[in-house]
């Protein structure tokens, strides 16, 4: 084989490696799906939690009349027991 034909078999074998290389890259997948920050708005999350609060101090009042309404029946429980 001459030094010519080799030159361009080896040339033809690169081209043919860097194709097939770069017919394995997709720019698609390897690209970030946009820009997309790691935690969420920090107005909405104050708001959400903000919600919860009020719904949590609603139920804790609830809870509180009840508490009472059951203490102020065991008071008068005690202070006037059944015969």
């Amino acid at each position: 084989m001459s030094r010519k034909t080799f030159c361009w078999t080896l040339l033809i074998v690169a081209n043919v490696l860097v194709i097939s290389v770069l017919s394995l890259h997709r720019p698609t997948a390897a690209a970030p799906p946009g820009p997309r920050a790691p935690f969420g708005n920090s107005v909405e999350q104050r708001g959400k939690m903000i919600n919860e609060l009020r719904e949590i101090k609603a139920l804790l009042k609830e809870q509180n009349v009840i508490l009472q309404g059951m203490a102020t029946k065991a008071q008068t429980d005690v202070r006037n027991p059944r015969k």
